[in-house]
């Protein structure tokens, strides 16, 4: 699975690539045919302290998934989001096992 991340309005460290990367990689554990991730991580013009956002986007054999959430950190927002697309996986895989 190839990992691509983007940050926009600012340059994300090292730190935090990897900790995307880490995050994203292990939804492979629940979907085995994913086949691209593509991780946006924005700054908010908002004031308040939820501005950042991240924005994962999975292509999948037969499906894409996608999930955006905001928090105040970029750690908690990929954290979230990550869940997000683990519980859709989830749905899609009992959908399918049904109609077998």
């Amino acid at each position: 699975m190839t990992t691509n991340i983007q940050s926009v309005h600012f340059d994300a460290d090292k730190k935090l690539v990897n900790f995307a990367t880490e995050k994203v990689n292990k939804l492979t554990t629940f979907h085995e045919g994913i086949i691209n991730a593509e991780v946006i991580l924005r700054l908010d013009k908002s004031a308040s302290s939820d501005n950042k956002i991240a924005e994962i986007k999975l292509q999948a054999k037969g499906q894409d998934l996608f999930a955006k959430k905001q928090c105040a950190s970029f750690e908690e927002a990929v954290d979230t989001a990550c869940a997000a697309l683990k519980t859709q996986i989830m749905k899609h895989k009992e959908k399918t096992l049904a109609n077998m």
